[in-house]
């Protein structure tokens, strides 16, 4: 970990240069962050309103708040595994620390995830939703949000440059856990024989976390925020292992 210390000036270069890409050619650059989800949210509202219509109160702000947290571990997830292949000029040529490529894609991520609470708490006043002291433990959340995210990047960005198709593989895994991770549903809609797919799902400890303050206005009971962090530190912990033993191999297939 020393090493990200080392380059932490390569590390926001590269958070910087993931930014400017990502928006280049896009007509509202930035507030496209904030637009999206809110237009996600909307869609929501209208197909799951009119075609399942459990009663969730204030729906835009539970559904805003679990598609905040899904596109930055998604999209996090994605570049994280892109990131080798895509740098792999700069590695040929730099001797420079592999591991920063995937933790300055989880960096450039969770700027993306701060800009777009911006529209999130629009909503919240807007709709009349209590702005609770609770908010403020966001930070934490985000943070343990970052830490599982870092670790799932660290271990599937090497599989990323081993198998040229696993990115595609993974997106499908992901369109499978979104639909397991109660984002956009009450978990109390899932069938009693489908509810341990719900309730042993990682991700839906970290969504925990980070809607708890949001939505119900309370910092997550102790039992939650304790099963949310070890779910963090054993992903960060399993994924940093794995990549320090495939470092020595990467460099064959870059």
């Amino acid at each position: 970990m020393s090493d990200l210390l080392r380059y932490r000036d390569l590390v926001w270069y590269l958070v910087k240069r993931d930014l400017k890409v990502r928006y280049r050619r896009s007509f509202i650059g930035l507030l496209w962050t904030m637009l999206q989800p809110l237009l996600m949210m909307l869609v929501l509202q209208v197909v799951f309103s009119a075609l399942f219509r459990f009663n969730i109160s204030n729906y835009p702000v539970y559904a805003l708040a679990g598609i905040l947290f899904w596109n930055f571990f998604q999209q996090s997830i994605i570049t994280s595994m892109n990131s080798l292949r895509g740098n792999a000029h700069i590695l040929q040529k730099v001797p420079v620390p592999k591991i920063v490529f995937p933790v300055a894609s989880v960096m450039s991520g969770i700027i993306n995830l701060v800009l777009a609470l911006v529209p999130l708490f629009g909503i919240l006043v807007a709709t009349g939703h209590p702005l609770k002291p609770a908010l403020a433990f966001l930070p934490v959340s985000i943070l343990l949000a970052a830490i599982f995210t870092v670790g799932a990047g660290l271990l599937l960005s090497p599989l990323a440059v081993f198998f040229s198709d696993v990115v595609e593989l993974i997106g499908v895994v992901l369109v499978l856990v979104m639909y397991m991770t109660p984002i956009f549903y009450p978990m109390s809609i899932v069938p009693d024989h489908l509810r341990w797919t719900v309730r042993f799902n990682p991700v839906r400890s970290i969504l925990e976390v980070f809607r708890d303050p949001i939505y119900y206005g309370k910092i997550p009971p102790l039992q939650h925020l304790g099963i949310a962090l070890a779910v963090a530190l054993v992903a960060f912990a399993v994924g940093y292992l794995t990549f320090k033993r495939s470092t020595d191999r990467l460099a064959y297939y870059l």
